[in-house]
């Protein structure tokens, strides 16, 4: 039975080596976006951030690694309404898949993890 990380710190070292320092830039993105929420890995098992009161527990965003990816994931509509931005990436409905040897394009990253808090917010 595979342990669950006690922390974000400890997720990321459990990941393969060439993954950590995306993990790394992914967590500090999401920090300089939502530096007051609440960071956790008891959701889903991987860094997951959210706000108390909240649907979905207050979840809005996780990140994860699948190599040969990191990956940020945003509950939907977010990614379909940037699917224009999104055309050069693997995606699923909910999951942006980053190949872990391009850079991590912090723009697009920190514009999702803002419209995700905006869609959440105006749903309370």
């Amino acid at each position: 039975m595979k342990k669950m990380p006690n922390s974000v710190d400890d997720y990321i070292a459990s990941a393969p080596k060439e993954a950590q320092s995306k993990l790394r830039e992914l967590r500090s993105l999401i920090r300089m976006v939502a530096p007051d929420a609440k960071e956790r890995t008891d959701y889903f098992e991987m860094p997951g951030y959210s706000y108390d009161g909240y649907d979905y527990d207050g979840m809005f965003v996780w990140f994860s690694f699948e190599l040969p990816y990191v990956r940020l994931h945003v509950r939907p509509p977010v990614l379909q309404s940037h699917a224009k931005e999104l055309t050069r990436y693997r995606t699923t409905k909910a999951i942006l898949n980053l190949p872990i040897e391009t850079r991590i394009p912090m723009t697009l990253v920190k514009k999702l993890v803002k419209e995700r808090i905006k869609v959440m917010k105006a749903k309370r």
